[in-house]
């Protein structure tokens, strides 16, 4: 069992892939969702490939896509984008630009936040996007704490903020 994190570099997932020349099989497994899907083992894949090896991805659950099932919005046309900026103006902006992108394109915008930082996304979103937008809010998808709601943001505001302090979260919105 190896550790995939930012410090791991490319000779070491190398090193990790040779016993598949000798016939050894290896996994990739996530502790939050589905390997190399908004996760660093697509280096991994990626080293795989280029070392000639097979690459079997195998069905398991995806925080992503339950969520996307879940909330409602447009399952047809939609945009992973991972984290957004941290800085709150940066963030704000790019926001408001992903809101005009969904409005025009019937897309629903998805995103994933530091389980610490949830709330301070929450209230940008809450800040930034239109009332007529649909947010959803899916957290700790798959466990015993799972909660999935989409409402306007114009309703989210009547209310008092989900409880997400350190929860996995992911957000989702498609602006009319």
């Amino acid at each position: 069992i190896h550790t995939l994190n930012d410090r791991v570099d490319a000779a070491q997932i190398k090193a990790w892939l040779e016993p598949i020349r000798n016939g050894a099989e290896i996994g990739l497994v996530s502790e939050a969702g589905c390997p190399a899907v908004a996760d660093p083992g697509a280096k991994v894949a990626d080293a795989a490939h280029r070392s000639g090896f097979a690459v079997k991805p195998w069905v398991g659950p995806s925080s992503i896509l339950l969520s996307l099932m879940a909330s409602g919005l447009d399952g047809q046309r939609f945009a992973f984008h991972g984290y957004a900026p941290v800085d709150p103006a940066e963030r704000a902006k790019q926001l408001r630009a992903w809101e005009q992108y969904s409005a025009k394109h019937n897309q629903t915008q998805l995103l994933i936040e530091t389980p610490y930082r949830n709330a301070a996304m929450f209230a940008t979103l809450l800040a930034t996007l239109k009332g007529d937008t649909r947010l959803c809010v899916a957290r700790s998808v798959t466990t015993d704490d799972e909660w999935i709601s989409t409402r306007s943001v114009a309703d989210w505001k009547q209310q008092p903020a989900p409880q997400l302090d350190k929860l996995p979260t992911m957000f989702l919105f498609l602006a009319r």
